[in-house]
């Protein structure tokens, strides 16, 4: 990148690397490990954060044997592969081959099938690529959940080259407090019997009417209706409702109730 940013500056841009690596692994069902790899001008494409097998198999793409993720940055299109060790588009990419060059993975190699990567720009000069190791043959579908993320990791990349870690940070606290957001708005499209998009703009309604944070009245309305903690991390960014946000929640509550007791 141009203009790196320090070293503290690029701290909340890991952090929220993670973060969304963390969310793709997740919602890809047999994710081994996600991975985003960028490449500035005619710079090499380089591993800027990975998770689980994906650090190891990536870097072996890029350093050895070819795969899929270089393939998608040097097309510019989404690369699918049932069968990674056996897809006759990189040959040397194999299982005896990462076994021995990565001896410490041999148990993980031989359960590897499936590996989507998505390639993006993030500025007029830089590109990335999104992808996700499985235990499964990757479909078009594991391509959907890496495209739901491909803007928020461009925009984290541009954050970090105009060294603006305060937005970084807020960002990463948005993708904490998502977890409990969609949750909330599952209540309420329940209760209201609403679209999502109508349940979203409730919940901003309510936290402007309250005067509250919307991620606060999110949280405190899934634990006034579950009766244990939301779901969120643990740690300083764990969000804590004040008494303004879980009456706002009471609140809410009530008029659904009302609402729901005319029909």
């Amino acid at each position: 990148m141009t203009g790196r940013p320090a070293a503290d500056d690029q701290a909340p841009l890991t952090a929220l690397l993670q973060e969304l690596l963390d969310r793709i692994a997740a919602e890809v069902p047999g994710a081994l490990g996600a991975a985003v790899t960028i490449q500035h001008g005619d710079g090499p494409l380089r591993v800027a954060a990975a998770r689980g097998l994906s650090a190891a198999c990536v870097r072996a793409q890029l350093e050895r044997f070819g795969g899929p993720v270089p393939l998608a940055c040097r097309t510019g299109v989404p690369v699918v592969a049932a069968d990674v060790f056996a897809d006759e588009r990189w040959p040397a990419l194999t299982v005896s081959g990462m076994t021995e060059h990565y001896p410490e993975f041999a148990a993980d190699w031989l359960r590897t099938r499936g590996v989507a990567a998505l390639p993006a720009a993030w500025d007029a000069d830089g590109g990335l690529v999104l992808s996700a190791t499985l235990d499964r043959p990757a479909t078009e579908e594991t391509v959907t959940v890496l495209r739901r993320y491909e803007k928020l990791t461009a925009m984290a990349l541009v954050l970090a080259e105009s060294a603006w870690p305060d937005q970084a940070e807020q960002m990463l606290d948005l993708l904490q407090s998502r977890a409990a957001l969609e949750e909330a708005k599952g209540i309420v499209i329940a209760l209201r019997r609403c679209s999502p998009d109508e349940a979203w703009a409730t919940l901003r309604r309510a936290s402007q009417e309250f005067n509250v944070k919307v991620r606060e009245l999110a949280v405190a309305l899934v634990e006034l209706m579950s009766g244990a903690p939301a779901p969120q991390p643990d740690g300083e960014r764990t969000i804590r409702p004040g008494n303004a946000a879980r009456t706002a929640a009471e609140q809410l509550l009530l008029v659904f109730d009302g609402a729901t007791t005319a029909l």
